[in-house]
């Protein structure tokens, strides 16, 4: 990598940090995750920086993908799952933290431990270490106090524009012997007092440019799928931004779309148990070297 690049992508990882302790701090019982996610993205703008995904707000069994939608009334509670990057020039970070939201505090041990295996799978994960390393690294301390890593869940490389790119990294021994090498790396365990797999649910509105080549047959949703392309490019993008610029006809041009394959819609991701899921994150900058955490605290 280039020292511009890298630059990048160690501002990108340092801003998504500073916007993490402010989300952290905005996440209250009963706070409307929508004006968490409006307040947050108000802070990016100040900052000039815009994000690589939608800001995801998943509550309990919901592990990922839940963003809030333009006329969301969802309020927070229980188990909240705070996941956002940011993206500078296509270079961009993730990173993730959860929130125990209950009265009796009764997630704090989960959240202690996914936070431990996330900081021991960081220590390890170097230049030339097997991806199954970690994944088993992950996987001995979430079960040592009798929870679930989430097995189909993992990190995963990240290259410009591209969130999810190349190697992935599972958070239990998968037997893959794949190596990290140079580039940048989100590493991501979710741990559950569930059977550990997640499944589709709702609809999340959150969407991704699938195939720019396809020509919208609706002439608005033609206008809107070149802002998409330039403004988001292959990154994912929120049905709320495309209502704030467009108004509600924006859910229609999304919908046609969609059924013609240029979209991709994400689902939200649901334990399969129905039980509660907690997730940490980092970005990790992977040199033959040395290893370096983008988004520390």
């Amino acid at each position: 990598m280039e020292a511009i690049e890298i630059q990048k992508w160690k501002k990108a990882g340092e801003i998504a940090a500073v916007l993490m302790r402010k989300a952290v701090q905005l996440a209250k019982p009963e706070t409307p995750l929508l004006e968490i996610a409006e307040k947050i993205e108000q802070e990016a703008e100040k900052l000039k920086v815009k994000f690589a995904f939608p800001i995801n707000l998943s509550i309990d069994d919901i592990a990922a993908h839940y963003s809030p939608a333009y006329d969301d009334k969802t309020i927070a509670s229980g188990l909240l799952k705070i996941d956002m990057g940011i993206n500078i020039d296509g270079f961009i970070s993730d990173i993730a933290r959860t929130v125990d939201l209950t009265p009796e505090g009764k997630y704090k041990e989960m959240i202690k431990i996914n936070e431990q295996a996330l900081n021991n799978a960081l220590k390890i994960a170097k230049y030339d270490v097997e991806v199954r390393e970690i994944g088993k690294t992950i996987q001995d301390i979430i079960t040592s106090k009798g929870f679930s890593p989430v097995r189909n869940l993992c990190g995963h490389e990240m290259k410009q524009y591209n969130l999810h790119a190349g190697i992935t990294i599972p958070n239990y021994d998968n037997k893959n012997t794949a190596k990290l090498q140079e580039g940048i790396y989100a590493i991501e365990p979710f741990a559950t007092t569930g059977i550990g797999i997640v499944q589709d649910g709702k609809p999340s509105g959150v969407y991704m440019l699938q195939d720019e080549k396809k020509q919208a047959r609706d002439a608005k949703a033609r206008e809107m799928l070149q802002f998409i392309s330039k403004e988001y490019r292959t990154l994912p993008f929120s049905s709320r931004w495309l209502v704030k610029k467009y108004g509600l006809r924006a859910l229609l041009s999304l919908k046609f779309l969609e059924q013609q394959e240029i979209l991709h819609s994400f689902s939200q991701l649901v334990e399969k148990s129905r039980a509660p899921v907690s997730q940490c994150e980092n970005t990790i900058m992977i040199e033959k070297n040395k290893a370096v955490v983008l988004t520390a605290d």
